[in-house]
Order: structure tokens, then C-alpha cells, then sequence
């Protein structure tokens, strides 16, 4: 039972008693003035009167059992007395809930650690047991190889340095084996010839066994000559590891001896016990094979055994190293104790690995199986740190004791302030209708504006918490600029209701700061980006070249004007594409009949290829662009003012052509179910219609419904480099790099764009940041300037649309890019994917053969860019460690596991709800509108949790069907927001 499981059935519990309550208090009211609404209708005469009476004396004795039942509730007796009682039996019960909460809670963290430790106990004893068996497969084939090449050759195949050799070459065939040797069986009759042959004496072994010397004091040559027994077992032939038992008799020897007779006899491996090794001194065992003169039958006799004996082939097994070395593969060694015990004599088993350490209470015992079934090896896990304090099922248990205990207050203070509120109620319905009477036009307003207030606010406390959490590098400006955007669009909205009464009264007055265009042009592109990317709409911003960095003017106004434009093109474009252009009034004059109105026909030259309205046809009335008007006050002779014209162009619904004589009248909207899906005020474009005109400039539009809408203003500022020499200057530095990427001075890239407006886009933005920018139509052309060209190209920026139309053709340009590269000797440019949303882009094959393209997304700005190119180029500020990075790991999984949905319509609610639950670890899923959320509660779902906005477009949580249809299908717990 889960955190999240226990929390939503108390609350479920609590919904439903409070649910109960009021419906019963509903039927009653409900029932009451029905009936008497029926009974003043159905009847009539003096029959009716009297039917009349007679029910209004019924009405009455039951509206005086009414209110005497509610003071009675609500009376001190009573609270006293029942409630006392009732609420002590809550408390009771649910305090033994929370303790066996505890229990099971605990109960199941124990099993699974359990579990696990079975799991990794099991894993160590299979690969030891596997290790073990192929070692010993191989010593038996080598024991066959010498039954073939020594014994069955006259003379023999192999000698003691063939076998070295053989056995060091074939080693990493036995991995767990620290040296294999040979012994020959020699009878006593043969001893005498057998030593001469050799050249050496047999030596014994036993004396070592009992007085174990050190490695350095070992001596070969030292050992005693072994007595006269019926047979003997020299080694013969040995590994160089262990080439100091050459010439000892294994016979000899206790371990030995009892494995040798028991390998001859069964015919099969056999092991010893643990036992303290020569020379070495350290803890082992030794694997011996028979070696046979001929095959024998799978039933011979152990005599007949014995006799067909040619030798002995041992493995010789240093536990402790070899159980280390396989230990040593895993990466999870430090958290488990591991003891290897041979357990043959169950009352004494000797210890082969591990240590006295102590660990864990509970431990586990897996069984090995070495292949000898005379023998029987256990090991033993168990975790080194103790078991964790449960306080997961402890904050579980106290956490349901606490609702429940707030739950009981909550009756305990609701059933206390019903006779209060009874009393209240008929006084709060004529203030409420007074009120709704007086001022039903300010409630409607300020109903709309709430919500619109409370959005961004939200957005601006929600990314300055992400913000708490980050260090300032680049990626964290994002966030920052983000809030600012979110908090400067709260007061936006804030002022549009003060600026409507400032101008309602006249008293609406502009500044003159300095200000960069450029810049607010970044920060509303940062404001827009994120819907504009949930929605797939293509985002784009071009300042002319023209166009000085520095004016001095009102910012804040006319930052609002675009916000305004923005805002609205956002809200009803769901697909294409919203452009926002800034030229001098000159340069559009005099390429009026050349390029703007072919742009409106030919879909070809749009950014995204989607019909849009006649841009031209929005300023035809303006003075400006007469030539009975001033346009000779703006021609570029006169250096003190700079009149710009400012478009946005979007591909959205437009707007009907009944409501287009309306649209800059303050409050009006273009329709009631339109405003109500997507929100506003109203009186936004009456406001951008009042500052452009004290701005001195105009404002017009053309809308096509289906088709789009264009709206264009004009404004005039102050140049602030009024000399000749000044304002060249200040072009220059239009055409200087961001100041916070400098480090792109001299690079050169090329952009892959079919469409000619797009491509300009991006060679703006790409231009602001120092880089030289060609631009090519397709991939065929792009590689042919890669390869041709006389600059080198450092970054290659490809439409997504380009880069997906032909993923051969894709393949091809950066294959040969990697071979050109790999010909020259030099670093292949990067290759970037300009994408409308990172979740369209999907990786090609293309891919794959060289490495994946570093995705950005559009909008395009100049920060963001930045940010992009230097984390793929390996340049700039590569971004800091976050201070907070050691706190939060402490809550990272309190929702580990859980997957909860979020229904909001307005995206940065939703990332900053998602970004505050992912935060502790939990999944993640959101949705836009109810529709949705129900298609994605149908049973089965895998969600553990839903929180939805109160109020939301087409269906929200006041909507008694709607709530009806989320509980159908989830029975789950849901919370209901408001913003």
C-alpha cells in the first residue's frame, strides 16, 4: 500500500461523508420549496385555498422541526455528549489503522530487502558454481590429453616443459584454477628405475603438512625422501605456478592421499576439503582426475579401476583469491558479506571465504555444487549496513492520523456553524442580490480579469522556485528570463485595467529610456515560446539590419503592443506560423510593389508555407505611406527620429468580418464562446491602438477568416546616435556578435532551407552571435559547398522538414561529411536540427552511422543560440553544479514510482506543476482540456493521481457532467485548482 493510495482513501472517505451531509441538507430544501411552488400552482377556488392552508401549516411544522433539528445539532448538549463520544471513537479508530499501516508498510520493506539479498546471494553462488564447472571440464579434458599423448605414445608426447608451456598458454581456460599438475602412479618395484629415469628422488609430503613453512623459506631440494609404501604418486609434470610439487608424492600427503584414492576408485572429479596449500600457505582445495590406461566401462569395478590407473591429474583452487576475483565483477561488492563454507560435516563447517564482520541481522544461504557429491559448499550474504529506519511507513501512519484527526475537526467545527450559517443564509441571499444588481458589469469584468491576473502570477512564483534551485549559468538564465516574462506579463494585465482609466481620463504619459529592440524582441519570443512549441506553430522574429540597437523611447509600451498582437495571434493560431517583422517605414515604402505583395500570394516565400493575409492592404490608410502624408519628416534624411513599422503576421482562425469594425473598441470581444476558450480582456488592441498613436504612429490590420491576420503599426523614436558618424557605428554593432557569445567570432555556417524567409530568419539570429551565414536550398547543394567551398564550415544548421524529407539523401551528406573529414585530417562541422518541438524530431537512420545531430528548438534568439552552439561546440559556459543538488537528494523519490496526470489548459501551469512533482520523482503526464484527461482516465489507466484546473475551456471542473464522467472513470482522488 503506497503513500499516495492510503492519503487518497482517507480523503475519499472524508469527500463522501461531507458529500452525504450535504445532500442530505439539499433534499430538504429542495423538496420544501418544490412543494410549495406545486401546491400555489395546482390548486385554485376555495378548495385550492384550502388544500393551500393546510399545506403551508405541514410547510411550517416542518420548517420549525427544521431549524430546531439544526439548533439542536448545533446546541452544547449535544456537542458535549454525542459528538464527544463520536469523535473519540474516529480518533481511536483510526489510530489503529495508522498502526497497521505501520505494520504492513514495514512488513513489506523487510520482504523486499529480503528479496533482494536473496536475488544478489543467488547471482554471486551461480556465477562461482559456473566458474567452477568450466575450470573443472578442462582439467578433465587435459587428463585425457595426457592418457592419449603421454601414456599412449612410446616415447611420450610430452614433457614436463611442453606441459608448462601448454598449461600457461591454455590458463585463461581455467580462470579459477591457480595451477594444474601431473602425478604418475609408481609401484615400490618400479621406484629404484623410475628415480634414475627422472633424475630425482621421490620426495614426501607429509612433513610439510604438519610443520608448514613460509614462501621464502620453501626448498624443493630440501624435502625428505618419501618411505616405502606400495605405491607412489610423484608429480611429474606441473604448471611453473606451482613447479615446486615436481618429484613430491600427493600419496604421501593426508588431503592428498583420500582424494587420490577416492578420484581412482569413482572414477569421476573429486575435491578436498579446505586445507592450507605448499609453499603458499594459503587457504585452498585440489580438483584430481583419474588418468586411465584404457577406456573403461561406465560399471567397472573400483578394482578394476586401480588397476587400469596410469596417474593423478589435480587443479589446485585458492578460494579466498578466486572467490575475490569473481566478487571483484560486481558492481554491487560493497554492500553484501559474503562467507563460502564447506559444509560436508554439517556439525563442524570449515570456512573457505569471508570474515567475522558483522553485518545485517537476517542473512541468506545459497547452495554450491561443485561436482563432487561427496562434498557440499554453502555460501552465506548478508547486507554490511543495517536496515534503514522505516520512515517512509512511519510519515504514512503519522500522515493518516493527522487527516484523520483534521477530518474529525472538520465535522467537529461544521456541524457548530450550521445554526450560524442557517441563520446567515437568507441575510447573505439579499446582500448577494443586491450586490449582483448593483454591479453586475464590474463582476463580470473582474471574473474574466482574475483569472487572466492569476495565470502569469503563477508562472512567476512557480519558475522563480525553479530558479531557488539553480546556479546562474546559462540554462538558468532561460528559467530567469522566463519569470521575468511570466511577472512583466501580470503586470501587464494588471496595468491594461489602470490603463484604461488613465485613458478614459487622459492622463496616459509615455518615458524616454534607452532601450534595445533587439533584446525585448528576445524576451517576448521567451514569453511565447513554450505554447508556441506545444502547439507546433512556427514562432519567428526579423529586425532589420537597418533598425539601430539603441532608441530611446517608451520600452515597456511598446513591448506591451507586441505582447498584446502577440498574445492574441497565439491564441488563435493552431497551425503555421506567427511572424513578427521590424523594418525602418523607408525600407518597406520602397519595396512595397516588390516584395510584400508577392509575399501574400506566393506561399512559397511565407516562413511557413501557409496562405496569409495581404500585409500590404493593413497600412494602405496610413499617412505614411501617402505621398500627401510626412513621410518626407521620416525619410533617412533626418537622423534625430526612427519611425518603424512593425508587423505580425500569424495563420490562425481571423476574424469574422461582422466583428472587424469592432475590434478596437474597449471590452468587446470577437464572440462569447470564442472569449470564453480562450480568455482576455478585451481591451488589449484598444490600448495598443492608444500608444501607438501617442507613440505618433498608426495602426491597421487585414484579416481573411481561415486564412490569417496581419497587424501593423508604426512608431517613432529617438535615434540615439543622431550624427552621421554615430549611427554608422551603430550599425556596425548591429552586425556585432551577442555580447555573451564572442567565442563564435570567425566561425562560419551554412543553413539548409528551402523556403527563403525562414532561411533569412535564421541567418539573422545566427548573425548576431558573430557567424558568417550561407544559405543553401537543399542537402545535394549543402554538401557540394561543404566539400567546394573556400571557408571552412564549422556548423551546419538543417530544417527539420529538409532533414526528414529523405533520410537516403540525409545518410549521404553526413556520411561524406565524416569522410571528407577523415581525408583532410580535420574536425567534420557540427550538424544541427532547427525544429519546431524537440517532441516532433524524431532520429533517422541517418544518424547513426555517424552521431545524432544536436536538436534546437525555434523559436530562434539569441541566448537560447548561444546556449545550443556552446554546449555542441564545446565552447563557453558549460554550466556550473547547483548548490541545492545535495538537499534535494534527500526528497528526489518521495513520489518515486507514482504517475499523476495534470489537466490544465494554460502550459506554463503546467510546467510548473509537473516541473514542482518531478522535482520528488514522480511521472509526469499532462493534458490540455477535460476531454483529454477523461479519454486518458478510462479504465485501465496507470495513474495514481489527477490534478485539474477549476476552469477550463470547452470542459472544466464546475461542470456537473463533467465531474460526473471523471469519477465514472477513475475512482481515484482528484484535486480541483484554482488559478
Amino acid at each position: 500500500m503506497s503513500l499516495l493510495h492510503v492519503i487518497g482513501f482517507g480523503l475519499k472517505v472524508g469527500h463522501l461523508l461531507l458529500v452525504l451531509c450535504c445532500w442530505i441538507v439539499s433534499v430538504i430544501y429542495i423538496n420544501w420549496f418544490v412543494s410549495m411552488d406545486n401546491t400555489k400552482m395546482g390548486f385554485s377556488g376555495d378548495g385550492g385555498k384550502m388544500w393551500l392552508k393546510w399545506w403551508e401549516k405541514i410547510l411550517g411544522s416542518t420548517c420549525k422541526i427544521h431549524q430546531q433539528y439544526y439548533q439542536c445539532i448545533g446546541s452544547k448538549r449535544v456537542r458535549r455528549v454525542l459528538w464527544r463520544k463520536l469523535l473519540l471513537a474516529w480518533v481511536l479508530i483510526w489510530f489503529i489503522v495508522s498502526l497497521w499501516i505501520f505494520c504492513f508498510m514495514n512488513l513489506q520493506v523487510t520482504e523486499k530487502r529480503k528479496e533482494t539479498l536473496a536475488s544478489m546471494c543467488d547471482e554471486r553462488a551461480r556465477m562461482l558454481q559456473d566458474q567452477f564447472n568450466v575450470s573443472m571440464n578442462h582439467i578433465q579434458a587435459m587428463s585425457i590429453l595426457i592418457s592419449t599423448f603421454h601414456h599412449a605414445k612410446t616415447p611420450s608426447a610430452i614433457d614436463q616443459k611442453t606441459f608448462a608451456k601448454y598449461t600457461e598458454r591454455t590458463a585463461f581456460e581455467r580462470p579459477l584454477t591457480s595451477g594444474v599438475a601431473y602425478a604418475v602412479r609408481v609401484l615400490q618395484s618400479e621406484r629404484e628405475q623410475f628415480e634414475k629415469q627422472q633424475g630425482w628422488s621421490i620426495k614426501r609430503m607429509d612433513t610439510l603438512e604438519q610443520n608448514p613453512v613460509h614462501e621464502d623459506d620453501y626448498v624443493a631440494d630440501a624435502l625428505e625422501p618419501s618411505p616405502i609404501h606400495e605405491e607412489y604418486a610423484p608429480v611429474i609434470f606441473a604448471q611453473d605456478t606451482i613447479s615446486h610439487v615436481i618429484s613430491i608424492d600427493v600419496l604421501s600427503g593426508k588431503e592428498d592421499r583420500e582424494n587420490v584414492l577416492r578420484a581412482r576408485e569413482s572414477g569421476k572429479g573429486v575435491l578436498t576439503a579446505p586445507f592450507r596449500l605448499l609453499k603458499t600457505n594459503r587457504l585452498g582445495v585440489i580438483l584430481t582426475f583419474a588418468v586411465y590406461k584404457r577406456d573403461l566401462p561406465s560399471n567397472a569395478t573400483p578394482n578394476e579401476r586401480i588397476q587400469a590407473t596410469d596417474g593423478y591429474l589435480g587443479g589446485v583452487f585458492e578460494i579466498e583469491s578466486l572467490v575475490e576475483k569473481l566478487l571483484q565483477q560486481l558492481a554491487s561488492k560493497q554492500t553484501v558479506l559474503v562467507n563460502v563454507y564447506d559444509t560436508t560435516n554439517r556439525t563442524q563447517p570449515i570456512p573457505m571465504y569471508g570474515s567475522d564482520v558483522s553485518g545485517d541481522e537476517f542473512y541468506h544461504v545459497s547452495f554450491l555444487n561443485f561436482g563432487d557429491p561427496f562434498r557440499k559448499h554453502e555460501m552465506h550474504c548478508r547486507f554490511k549496513q543495517k536496515p534503514p529506519w522505516p520512515w517512509m511507513a512511519m510519515g504514512t501512519s503519522i500522515g493518516i492520523l493527522v487527516i484523520a484527526l483534521l477530518v474529525g475537526h472538520i465535522f467537529h467545527v461544521t456541524v457548530n456553524r450550521i445554526a450560524n450559517v442557517e441563520d446567515d443564509y437568507l441575510k447573505m441571499i439579499e446582500l448577494k442580490r443586491r450586490a449582483e444588481a448593483a454591479d453586475v458589469a464590474k463582476s463580470q469584468f473582474l471574473a474574466t480579469v482574475s483569472h487572466e491576473i492569476r495565470t502569469p502570477m503563477n508562472g512567476v512564483l512557480g519558475m522563480m522556485n525553479m530558479l531557488m534551485d539553480t546556479d546562474l549559468d546559462v540554462t538558468q538564465q532561460e528559467y530567469v528570463r522566463t519569470a521575468q516574462g511570466s511577472g512583466k506579463a501580470l503586470v501587464s494585465i494588471i496595468n491594461e485595467v489602470l490603463d484604461q482609466a488613465k485613458i478614459e481620463s487622459g492622463k496616459l504619459e509615455l518615458e524616454a529610456v534607452l532601450f534595445d529592440i533587439r533584446a525585448i524582441m528576445d524576451d517576448v519570443l521567451s514569453l511565447f515560446s513554450e505554447k508556441s512549441q506545444g502547439k507546433g506553430v512556427e514562432l519567428a522574429v526579423y529586425v532589420s539590419d537597418q533598425v539601430p540597437r539603441q532608441l530611446i523611447g517608451d520600452p515597456g509600451r511598446f513591448r506591451q503592443i507586441i505582447t498584446n498582437l502577440m498574445g492574441n495571434s497565439i491564441k488563435f493560431t493552431d497551425k503555421g506560423h506567427i511572424f513578427v517583422t521590424i523594418y525602418l517605414v523607408e525600407e518597406v515604402f520602397h519595396s512595397i510593389e516588390v516584395e510584400r505583395e508577392s509575399t501574400s500570394k506566393d506561399t512559397k516565400d511565407t516562413l511557413s508555407g501557409f496562405p496569409i493575409a495581404d500585409a500590404r492592404r493593413s497600412w494602405e490608410g496610413f499617412q505614411a505611406f501617402s505621398h500627401e502624408g510626412p513621410l518626407g519628416s521620416f525619410s533617412s534624411s533626418s537622423n534625430d527620429f526612427i519611425n518603424l513599422i512593425v508587423s505580425v503576421e500569424d495563420t490562425g482562425d481571423g476574424i469574422p468580418l461582422e466583428s472587424q469594425p469592432k475590434i478596437f473598441t474597449p471590452f468587446m470581444q470577437v464572440g462569447p464562446s470564442i472569449s470564453r476558450k480562450h480568455g482576455g480582456t478585451g481591451i488589449g488592441l484598444s490600448i495598443s491602438k492608444c500608444l501607438v498613436g501617442l507613440m505618433n504612429g498608426e495602426i491597421g490590420f487585414v484579416s481573411e477568416p481561415k486564412i490569417g491576420s496581419t497587424f501593423t503599426f508604426t512608431a517613432v523614436f529617438t535615434n540615439a546616435c543622431p550624427n552621421s558618424n554615430e549611427l554608422n557605428k551603430t550599425q556596425q554593432i548591429n552586425n556585432q556578435p551577442h555580447p555573451a557569445s564572442s567565442e563564435f567570432l570567425g566561425m562560419a555556417a551554412l543553413v539548409i532551407d528551402p523556403r527563403p524567409v525562414r532561411a533569412e530568419v535564421s541567418r539573422y539570429h545566427i548573425q548576431r552571435l558573430g557567424v558568417q551565414v550561407e544559405i543553401i536550398s537543399d542537402l545535394k547543394q549543402g554538401l557540394s559547398a561543404v566539400t567546394d567551398g573556400n571557408v571552412a564550415i564549422n556548423m551546419v544548421l538543417i530544417e527539420q522538414e529538409v532533414w526528414e524529407r529523405d533520410s537516403t539523401m540525409s545518410s549521404h551528406f553526413v556520411n561524406n561529411i565524416r569522410k571528407i573529414a577523415e581525408v583532410d585530417k580535420g574536425i567534420p562541422p557540427k550538424l544541427f536540427i532547427l525544429v519546431n518541438s524537440s517532441s516532433s524530431f524524431k532520429a533517422s537512420s541517418a544518424t547513426s552511422c555517424v552521431y545524432n545531430p544536436t536538436v534546437v528548438t525555434k523559436p530562434l534568439r539569441a541566448s537560447m543560440l548561444a546556449a545550443s552552439l556552446q554546449r555542441a561546440m564545446g565552447v563557453g559556459n558549460k554550466g556550473n553544479p547547483r548548490n541545492g543538488e545535495h538537499q534535494a537528494l534527500s526528497l528526489n523519490h518521495l513520489l518515486s514510482g507514482r504517475k499523476i496526470l495534470i489537466v490544465d489548459d494554460n502550459s506554463v501551469n503546467r510546467t510548473v506543476a509537473a516541473g514542482a512533482l518531478k522535482k520528488y520523482g514522480a511521472g509526469v503526464v499532462c493534458v490540455s482540456s477535460g476531454i483529454e484527461a477523461i479519454t486518458m482516465l478510462t479504465p485501465p489507466h496507470e495513474f495514481d493521481a489527477c490534478f485539474m484546473d477549476i476552469q477550463m475551456p470547452e470542459m472544466d471542473g464546475r461542470n456537473p457532467g463533467y465531474a460526473r464522467a471523471m469519477f465514472k472513470a477513475w475512482n481515484g482522488w482528484i484535486c480541483f485548482k484554482t488559478i
